[in-house]
Order: C-alpha cells, then structure tokens, then sequence
C-alpha cells in the first residue's frame, strides 16, 4: 500500500497532462509511495450534459460550480476510505507554505478540491472541505495548475520519492531560509570562478559558509522570513 493517496477533484483532469507520469512525481508512483487518482466533475454531473456549473444568485459575472457534483464525488470517495483532508485550492486560501507541505507529506489520505470558473457554491466549502490553501496573491484560470503545485510540493517530500534525501533537508524554506548558492564543474566559467571555500575540502567551513551566504540572501531577498 501506498505511503499517501491523493484524489484531485477536478473539472479539467487534462490540464495534468505528463506531469504526473514524469519526473520525481511519476517515480514516486512506479515506486508505490504514492498513489494519485483523478476524478472529472464531469462524471458526477446529474444531467446528461454533464453540466457541473451554473450563475450565480445575486447577478454577477462568472460561472459558479454547483454542490451536487463535488459532493457526489467526495461523498463516494469519503465511503471508500477516511480522508485526512479535504483541500480546496483557492486564491483566499491560507497561504502555501514549506512546513504545509511538510505535515501534508506525513498522511495518508488527502482530497485536493480545484476550483474552477468564477468558483464554488460556498456549501461546498461549509460542509465539505477542512482546509482551504492559496499558492499565491494571484488569480488562475482553474485550481488543476495549483492542485499540481501542491501535489509536487508534497510528494517530494515522501522518504524515498528524491533520491538522494539531504538535498530536499537542504532546500529554501526547510529551515526557515533560502538556500544558498550552488556550484559545479567547471571550475572557472568565462572568467567566473567557483567560491575557494568550496574547494578547501574543510566540511565546518563549508557548512559556516552555506549558513552565511543562507542568511545574506534570505536578509536580502526574504526578510519577512527572518521575523
């Protein structure tokens, strides 16, 4: 059995494409430490049309995705297996962050809900989701793009999903900083020449280095993150 499940609801399940067969996400599954499923809106949709939205009462502009559909798709899951989450990606979400992704990669079974349209009937919200996350201050076009944000961002995270383990303990945000730079062969690129400290072989130096040049950028570029 799979370390964690995710089921991505969706209303464009094409907007996925490659991205979960390929790279660390796609060997994660091969490996069996994740298992992703993807459940169109479409097929939960009561008409035969498959309509799955509506307009919204009140006027206004836009398209509004109706309860009955995500509830008949989160209902049947939710009697299959009991879920963690139920995660609605959304732009007034709490925001993305790091130790999010962290305590996400930690269980087993995850919802992530994508939006789509002007959005959702706010009952799904009440009655349905537990979690509501934004990956930004910006608007989508759908939740799909963001639902893979998130899935990429946790998924990473499963031991043995990255290869080598110490490069994800070592990324932006794991300690609360951005990380710092990085160097390889060649030694000296068009008059450009890599830090001696990387080359003294003298791991403590190496490490204080990192740190310095760790804190110099996240002062510089992050300073909310020092606060």
């Amino acid at each position: 059995m799979a370390e964690l499940r995710i089921d991505l609801v969706c209303v464009v399940p094409q907007l996925f494409g490659e991205f979960l067969s390929t790279s660390i996400v796609g060997r994660a599954q091969e490996k069996g430490l994740v298992e992703i499923v993807v459940h169109n809106l479409h097929e939960y949709a009561s008409d035969r049309f498959r309509h799955i939205d509506d307009t919204p009462y009140g006027g206004g502009g836009g398209m509004i995705i109706q309860c009955e559909p995500v509830f008949s798709c989160i209902e049947q899951l939710q009697g299959e297996r009991s879920y963690d989450d139920v995660i609605y990606l959304c732009p007034d979400g709490e925001q993305l962050h790091q130790g999010i992704c962290t305590q996400l990669s930690t269980q087993r079974n995850l919802i992530f809900l994508a939006g789509h349209y002007k959005g959702i009937d706010q009952r799904i919200r009440d009655l349905l989701v537990t979690r509501e996350i934004s990956i930004g201050d910006y608007v989508l076009t759908g939740g799909e793009i963001a639902a893979a944000v998130l899935t990429d961002a946790v998924v990473r995270l499963i031991p043995g999903a990255v290869g080598d383990a110490s490069s994800v303990l070592d990324d932006s945000f794991m300690h609360g900083l951005l990380d710092a730079p990085h160097y390889t062969k060649p030694q000296v690129f068009r008059g450009h020449a890599v830090p001696d400290v990387l080359l003294s072989g003298d791991h403590q130096r190496i490490t204080a280095w990192r740190t310095e040049q760790s804190l110099e950028k996240t002062r510089t570029r992050r300073p909310d993150l020092l606060e």
